[in-house]
């Protein structure tokens, strides 16, 4: 009995400790919010061609999901930084760097920089006699996927992409931009964007030379591509290609870099107001 009763007594003080045993303080939960990546980051750009600099220290992030525009008068630079982001060999970076998806590719070339998934779309596309657009296509397609498709494959996807663009079957086996209007070399930029799917599309004055209806079949356009995970830089002169596409943000231009930055109504103030007050800091700053 009295093993029995110490046996107890153990088991009882055994089970008073348990309870009596002091919990462990309750520890802190942080929670770090996850920080995404820009998928373009111009730090302080200049750059020159032939001597003359033309970029004065340009600086802009664009994150996944933004559309940025950048508007200024002609002769002010808009161009220049197209073509530097897409990697133009006779414009030369002297200062600065440019990163795409936390990737530095200030001296990559062009090829590298459009398979990683960026787009120019030309102020001015050229024309390449001999290549048909589906052909072209089919090239830059597979460059930029690794995938080899086949004509036929490609001539699908293309055929949706057209239909879309209001633009008719037998474009697809035109030479490209041979003969073209200005219209139609606009809506084939529009349409190699829509077949590459470009993570970032930089649209260099797309909408020059454009009348209303083409205007609206080209912003049409540029409106079904954009999503959260990719990013636009729309280059224009005018208000009006904003009429169709409102951008988060909105860059005024002048003299090599950006003076001025705001929401999609500063687009309207610039459309009633001009560039002259922008110039007016712009020498003062």
């Amino acid at each position: 009995m009295a093993r029995a009763r110490r046996g107890s007594e153990r088991v009882e003080r055994s089970e008073e400790a348990v309870i009596r045993q002091p919990t462990m303080a309750a520890r802190p939960i942080i929670i770090m919010a996850m920080v995404e990546t820009p998928l373009l980051v111009i730090d302080d750009i200049h750059a020159s061609v032939e001597g003359i600099e033309i970029l004065k220290g340009v600086t802009l992030t664009i994150n996944a999901g933004e559309t940025h525009a950048i508007m200024g008068p002609n002769g002010s630079g808009k161009s220049t930084l197209a073509n530097v982001l897409l990697g133009h060999p006779a414009y030369v970076i002297t200062k600065g760097t440019i990163t795409y998806k936390g990737e530095d590719i200030t001296t990559a070339k062009p090829e590298v920089r459009g398979q990683a998934g960026m787009f120019l779309g030309f102020q001015y596309p050229e024309e390449i006699p001999g290549v048909s657009v589906v052909n072209f296509l089919r090239t830059a397609l597979s460059n930029r996927t690794g995938t080899d498709f086949t004509v036929l494959e490609l001539r699908l996807k293309v055929m949706e992409a057209m239909r879309e663009l209001g633009m008719e079957a037998s474009f697809a086996d035109r030479y490209l931009n041979e003969g073209f209007s200005g219209g139609e070399r606009k809506r084939n930029e529009i349409l190699q964007m829509t077949v590459l799917e470009p993570e970032v599309a930089v649209l260099d004055e797309t909408d020059s030379g454009l009348d209303i209806d083409a205007l609206k079949i080209v912003a049409e356009g540029v409106e079904r591509m954009r999503d959260d995970e990719r990013g636009f830089l729309i280059i224009t002169h005018y208000q009006r290609m904003l009429d169709y596409i409102t951008p988060n943000v909105v860059h005024v231009f002048l003299d090599g870099r950006i003076v001025e930055s705001g929401d999609a109504a500063l687009a309207d103030t610039i459309e009633e107001d001009g560039y002259d007050t922008y110039r007016t800091e712009a020498v003062a700053g």
